[in-house]
């Protein structure tokens, strides 16, 4: 039974947003803080209802958890990512001349030696 009222609520929260936007289309020559507050409690009033329900409990609860796992973060200093900025910077540096160095040292192969057309 919990599963046919849960959705019920799920379809009440679309119906609610719906309801929303057209309340906010159809009040067009209405005034604009108006027309913003009823599709932003329209919105509201889906998201309560939603909540009440077992998903969205779920999602609450799933929210939560990300949020506390979100606070155990350890973010990098400012030197840290200088640091690894600069030691990226470099790399693509170093790579980028040695990749030049072997196209150079490639036509000068094939051009020179095997095609004798440097000459």
């Amino acid at each position: 039974m919990a599963n046919a009222i849960d959705k019920v609520k799920i379809l009440g929260a679309i119906f609610l947003v719906v309801a929303g936007v057209a309340a906010f289309y159809s009040l067009e020559s209405s005034l604009q803080l108006l027309r913003v507050g009823v599709l932003v409690l329209g919105i509201l009033l889906a998201v309560g209802l939603a909540l009440t329900s077992g998903p969205g409990q779920e999602a609450w609860s799933f929210a939560k958890g990300a949020r506390s796992e979100f606070r155990k973060i350890v973010w990098p200093t400012r030197r840290d990512t200088v640091q690894s900025t600069l030691i990226v910077i470099l790399m693509v540096i170093l790579i980028g001349l040695f990749l030049w160095l072997l196209d150079q040292i490639s036509f000068w192969v094939i051009y020179d030696l095997f095609l004798q057309l440097g000459e």
